[in-house]
């Protein structure tokens, strides 16, 4: 008798099947349609665009070598000059810029000039700067060094350039020492900026 139940039973659990799964579309759909009532539509829309500026600043160097010549006259110290444009940006309140220089690569030194050890005293590589606005120049002559930094120009908070960037030039002087052995010698000055 049991036995029989059962089979009676089994048919009417297929049968209440597919009656449950409608019923589960049904509510999954009405969840759907619930979400998609939940968005505005219209003929037009809105949203707010958001910006944060901060300082920056960068430069660029106007040759990839600038030659010092001796002009005019017999042992007239050695003179060149390296223009750069610069850009930048300083915070409104409290920010500040710097423009600096440090001879990364010395002169070979070996006889000839040297900024690390310079061969004769007195004798060195020294500039003067000019910066346009809003920057302000370094007050020259500043002695260059390869064991850090020197100034070429100082900012200001709120400072801010032309979208072209502004310039700016380092006025060099190298002594001319006779004790220099004759010959081509070179050294890297590399320029750094930045803004706060």
């Amino acid at each position: 008798m049991e036995v029989s139940n059962q089979r009676r039973e089994e048919p009417m659990k297929q049968a209440r099947m597919p009656w449950r799964l409608a019923t589960a579309v049904l509510l999954m759909a009405g969840l759907g349609a619930v979400s998609a009532f939940g968005q505005t539509f219209a003929a037009s829309g809105t949203t707010t665009l958001s910006v944060s500026v901060a300082a920056e600043a960068s430069i660029s160097i106007g040759t990839s070598t600038t030659t010092l010549s001796s002009t005019p006259g017999l042992f007239a110290d050695y003179t060149g000059t390296t223009n750069f444009t610069y850009k930048i940006r300083t915070t409104l309140s409290g920010g500040t810029g710097t423009v600096n220089v440090q001879i990364t690569s010395d002169f070979a030194c070996a006889g000839g000039p040297c900024v690390a050890s310079p061969p004769s005293a007195g004798d060195a590589l020294t500039y003067n700067c000019t910066v346009a606005s809003p920057g302000t120049a370094c007050s020259g002559p500043v002695t260059a060094l390869t064991t850090g930094t020197t100034s070429v120009a100082t900012f200001g908070a709120d400072a801010r350039s032309a979208k072209a960037g502004n310039s700016g030039s380092v006025a060099w002087t190298l002594t001319n020492d006779p004790a220099y052995k004759t010959g081509p010698y070179s050294a890297t000055a590399t320029f750094t900026i930045s803004a706060t």
